[in-house]
């Protein structure tokens, strides 16, 4: 990144955004990075009290377009539109929420005036002209918020940063963070601290609730008087489990889940665990947790929500998911979607079922939120042995069973546990769609499906969760191979025979993906293997969903840095002396011209010269592929010269592995 100076907050109520942020998606962005910037804002959702808005007029608001390379100024320059980038390779997760933080008002971790106590900068590795990168600043310009200087903040160079060779230009000086630095995967616990107390967050937006019941109170559950059994807070069962999942085992005089003993009592028996009450803001939830099944198969958990509304104020029991199954020696992820719209307490009643039984069911590491639970989930077991003993290359590469998505499309992930012959000791991860049973009743190339790869961080509280993931977009003029077939066309028209384990044969197609999903460092550095297991969750959803809401642009607007000190008199659209928009748009003037701003919601936006066409996800249109559309708005050309005005560009060097490729 290049810039003339440097903080780590930037210093002044002037520039902070409102808490809601408007934003637009300019059509210029490519479609993948449109899906994963609304995803980012769920991040910030789940974690902050940032929200974003499509713009609806606002006087100041954030344009994201695809640019050269991912930038963005610092902080609210009260200039109406403002710019970020999120250009090629930029499309990661990781990245769009670095940019972001820096619209919100933050610096390089590494520019803080107490870097030199914890990293150390080689000047003379540094490429020629960008020494300015590493610039730091004392303490009167400089505020990090009384937060610990964070090595592992998604806002920290790597330690190859403008290397003008192959050796590290940032060393730090615990040597055990040289290869923590830069990460791209999510806000780091830091990270969150500083965006929370800048912006006065006391909770975040669609976080719920979440326990890992280490304490007696239980996270304020109760136990309902209705059944004829209790949960009880245990830290081991002799049938298993040995230890909780949130430590393992490995803390002394800690480590407490919730075990229903199903080796006593009759059939039919049943304990009830209730959650305290719960009040709902978005209408869809997703409930995560961990399940630990030793008792027999015919014992279940059944999962129901207990709604109160005015009708009926002791509230009503509503069945949602059933889980049973064979008993197992090590806990398992579920996810259980719900939709409540009234305060709720969420129940867990377990039923002893037929059959004798040494153990019974336990429960750990609840998390509640307001977000979409992922589709499927791929349990990968051994995984110790599996980094131990698997080759680099294709003889080291394993397969994820088929799964379908909600459109009826198989597909199949595989993942290289020792990376590429050409880039080993990374994870690599490849998507490729399958042959299944509805093809003949599909669209093919298969057309703007976005497939996220998320390797979980098994923390017990899914605000400090640092996931890593990626998303492929299935672009159906996609071509790959000699033959120039389509890469996400019919499998079996464009693929080759592959055999799952129990000898069916099938079409897998091209593969794409990336060799540099996660190194092995970052792999070690988190909670991504728990109990010698590792958990990739997969979701297959299209395009034409809320906000890709896009603006088509004639003219790139440009931001002009220079060395003022404020920014003055900051230009924002005109409005219209006359509305001639529709439907509530909103009418602006560009180059003395009317042009109308078209209002959007989650599942519905208006469209045309006047917004007086109305398109929404039901019509199987998206959006965002608006160049065979006509739409009427030019976005401002806004020049400004200033020195806290920057254009922040992150460039791709040439050692670039991030991109997503095909599959060799």
């Amino acid at each position: 990144l290049s810039w003339v100076q440097e903080r780590n907050s930037i210093i002044g109520d002037n520039y902070r955004w409102p808490h809601v942020i408007p934003y637009v998606l300019m059509d210029s962005l490519e479609m993948n990075a449109k899906g994963l910037i609304l995803k980012a804002f769920e991040q910030y959702r789940l974690k902050t009290c940032i929200d974003f808005k499509p713009w609806e007029g606002e006087k100041n608001y954030i344009s994201v377009f695809k640019g050269s390379g991912c930038w963005s100024s610092v902080g609210n320059m009260q200039m109406g539109l403002q710019q970020l980038s999120i250009g090629a390779n930029c499309d990661r997760i990781g990245t769009i929420e670095h940019e972001f933080l820096h619209a919100l008002g933050f610096w390089h971790e590494q520019s803080r005036s107490d870097r030199d106590d914890y990293v150390t900068i080689v000047w003379d590795r540094i490429q020629s002209g960008k020494e300015h990168n590493f610039n730091k600043y004392d303490d009167r310009r400089s505020d990090f918020l009384n937060v610990p200087y964070d090595y592992n903040s998604v806002m920290h160079y790597s330690k190859t940063a403008f290397r003008n060779g192959t050796e590290p230009t940032i060393i730090t000086n615990i040597p055990d963070f040289l290869d923590v630095i830069g990460q791209r995967m999510d806000f780091s616990e830091y990270d969150l601290q500083k965006l929370n107390k800048l912006y006065n967050c006391t909770s975040s937006l669609s976080f719920m609730d979440t326990c890992s019941f280490e304490l007696e109170n239980i996270c304020g559950m109760i136990q309902s008087s209705a059944d004829n059994s209790d949960w009880q807070h245990l830290s081991q069962v002799p049938a298993g489990p040995n230890t909780d999942h949130t430590n393992m085992g490995k803390c002394k005089d800690s480590g407490y889940f919730m075990h229903f003993d199903t080796s006593a009592g009759g059939e039919g028996s049943t304990a009830v665990l209730e959650s305290r009450i719960l009040y709902p803001k978005r209408g869809f939830q997703c409930l995560q947790f961990y399940l630990y099944n030793s008792g027999n198969e015919n014992d279940r958990l059944n999962v129901w929500v207990r709604e109160y509304t005015s009708a009926n104020p002791n509230g009503t029991l509503r069945f949602i998911e059933e889980i049973k199954g064979s008993p197992e020696t090590y806990w398992q992820l579920h996810h259980v979607s719900l939709n409540v719209t009234s305060k709720f307490r969420v129940v867990f009643e377990g039923v002893r079922g037929s059959g004798s039984s040494n153990g019974g069911l336990s429960i750990d590491d609840i998390n509640l939120s307001e977000t979409q639970c992922p589709h499927h989930i791929w349990h990968i077991r051994n995984f110790t042995d599996l980094l131990n003993t698997s080759p680099a290359g294709n003889s080291g590469k394993i397969y994820s069973p088929p799964f379908y998505s909600s459109k009826g499309y198989a597909f199949q992930v595989s993942l290289y546990i020792n990376g590429t012959t050409d880039n080993p000791f990374n994870l690599g991860i490849y998507l490729s769609l399958v042959s299944g049973a509805n093809d003949a009743h599909l669209e093919w190339p298969c057309p703007w499906q976005q497939v996220t790869m998320v390797l979980l961080d098994q923390h017990p509280d899914i605000r400090q969760q640092m996931s890593n993931q990626r998303s492929i977009t299935t672009d159906p003029q996609r071509v790959s191979g000699p033959s120039s077939n389509f890469t996400w066309g019919r499998p079996d028209e464009v693929g080759s025979e592959a055999t799952y384990p129990n000898g069916t044969k099938y079409m897998r197609g091209p593969g794409v993906g990336t060799s540099a999903f996660l190194t092995h460092e970052r792999l070690r550095s988190r909670n991504f293997i728990k109990e010698d297991g590792v958990y990739i969750l997969l979701t297959m959803e299209g395009m034409g969903t809320e906000s890709i809401t896009s603006t088509t642009t004639t003219t790139a607007p440009t931001i002009t840095t220079g060395h003022a000190t404020q920014p003055t008199d900051p230009e924002v659209p005109a409005f219209c002396p006359n509305n001639p928009c529709e439907n509530d748009g909103v009418c602006v003037m560009v180059n003395r011209t009317p042009v109308c701003r078209c209002p959007a919601g989650d599942n519905w936006w208006y469209m045309g010269e006047r917004c007086e066409r109305k398109g929404s996800t039901r019509e199987n249109t998206v959006i965002a592929v608006s160049s065979t559309l006509t739409v009427f708005a030019v976005m401002l050309i806004v020049t400004i010269t200033t020195a806290v005005c920057l254009k922040k560009k992150y460039k791709q060097g040439k050692e670039n592995k991030n991109s997503l490729t095909l599959e060799e």
